[in-house]
């Protein structure tokens, strides 16, 4: 994997990669924090720059937004379809979300498509 820094942006909703030098951002995961029925991390897509893609850029992300889940005692509702296989990959490290915070996510993703 190639030398990267993660930094979240929660006000923007993105977790972004930056490469080496810290001043290009090679992907992100695009996010929003659902406040109910409980508090959750829901990421909606995974973008790499087709430059860095196959680094392990997404994978990195991935592992880092639930790592801050865990850190603020939250779950992880994950619609983006790579964020799902990654965590069908790594039970481990990401815990399943109840269907009841994955269809709370989805109605609020269908009602603020904006951004998204």
């Amino acid at each position: 994997m190639s030398d990267i820094e993660i930094r979240d942006d929660r006000q923007a909703g993105r977790l972004e990669a930056f490469g080496s030098g810290g001043g290009e951002v090679v992907g992100h995961i695009q996010y929003f924090v659902l406040e109910s029925p409980e508090r959750a991390l829901v990421p909606v897509h995974t973008i790499v720059e087709p430059a860095h893609e196959g680094q392990g850029i997404a994978g990195s992300l991935a592992r880092e937004l639930y790592r801050i889940a865990a850190a603020e005692g939250i779950p992880v509702a994950p619609l983006c379809p790579y964020v799902v296989k990654w965590a069908e990959r790594h039970p481990d490290e990401a815990p399943a979300a109840a269907p009841e915070l994955l269809d709370a996510a989805k109605r609020w993703l269908a009602a603020h498509p904006e951004g998204f």
